[in-house]
């Protein structure tokens, strides 16, 4: 199944996957300001993810599907490795380029989430503007420069 997201709707989907607050409103306040409009959803596990993505059991119900997920590695209940294998294995989701924001620099981690076939890995910075630039280009890449299929 091949997703064409971009004509079914006129704003751009965002799951954020993220389970600190601070980190959380830091990325959905960088990417409120690029161009666009953009619906920006948040869940704070991974248990909460992947019920919101239908993706638990098979389901395959009429959640509105993100054009893109943020997702954070390390969550509680299931980690950020099982959703993201999770939402690859899945015939309805694995479409959804998934873009893993991790404080980890670690050689295995980033390898681990290539493997599992993440589209991108990006370092959160512990500098503050460093941060909200690396956020603010992810958005601008994700929503205006990056040409799906079928958009």
């Amino acid at each position: 199944m091949i997703r064409t997201s971009a004509k079914r709707h006129s704003s751009y989907r965002i799951l954020i996957i993220e389970d600190n607050d601070d980190h959380a409103e830091l990325i959905m306040r960088s990417l409120s300001g690029g161009k666009g409009a953009l619906e920006l959803d948040r869940v704070s596990d991974g248990e909460a993810a992947l019920a919101r993505l239908g993706a638990r059991l098979g389901d395959g119900g009429a959640a509105i599907l993100p054009d893109l997920i943020l997702l954070d590695l390390r969550l509680p209940k299931i980690d950020g490795f099982e959703v993201l294998a999770a939402i690859k294995a899945s015939e309805r989701l694995h479409s959804i380029p998934v873009v893993v924001l991790s404080s980890s620099e670690a050689d295995s981690d980033i390898a681990r989430a290539y493997g599992e076939n993440a589209n991108s890995y990006v370092v959160k910075s512990a500098d503050y503007e460093a941060l909200d630039r690396s956020l603010a280009g992810i958005g601008s890449y994700w929503t205006e420069t990056n040409r799906a299929l079928g958009a």
